[in-house]
């Protein structure tokens, strides 16, 4: 956990990957409270502020006697899904700019490593590393 954001937004980030990811899937049962406190090691009401959020936003829905389920509206998936992709985008934009690189070169490495890209995997070649077999 980052000590440095409140521990339920955390935990909101944490469960929204997980839907949007599949872990937890569409029309399934959110796991209980107790169980993510646990697993997460904090007070079941942090965790609880977290999923009253999720409800909030409409990507579980609490029925009273059955639990809490994942919503099964794509389309607010594929929101959250974008949103994350645009903040990992970002990061990556601000990183890469930091360190010198234009637009094309970014893009370009991005390519590189992407799986199943053309190229891909290059990027982890470490060119210190000797291939031949003459030493």
């Amino acid at each position: 956990m980052d000590d440095t954001r409140p521990i339920w937004v955390q935990l909101v980030e944490e469960f929204r990957r997980r839907i949007v990811t599949g872990q937890w899937a569409p029309e399934s049962r959110v796991p209980s409270v107790r169980e993510l406190a646990q697993e997460a090691g904090v007070n079941p009401n942090t965790v609880q502020r977290a999923l009253t959020e999720l409800d909030r936003t409409g990507l579980t829905a609490t029925e009273r006697t059955a639990g809490r389920f994942v919503a099964a509206g794509a389309g607010t998936v594929e929101a959250i899904r974008r949103e994350l992709a645009m903040g990992a985008a970002r990061a990556y934009r601000d990183d890469a700019a930091a360190v010198g690189l234009n637009l094309d070169q970014a893009v370009d490495l991005l390519t590189e490593c992407w799986p199943g890209a053309h190229g891909a995997g290059a990027g982890d070649h470490d060119d210190n590393q000797d291939d031949s077999d003459e030493h």
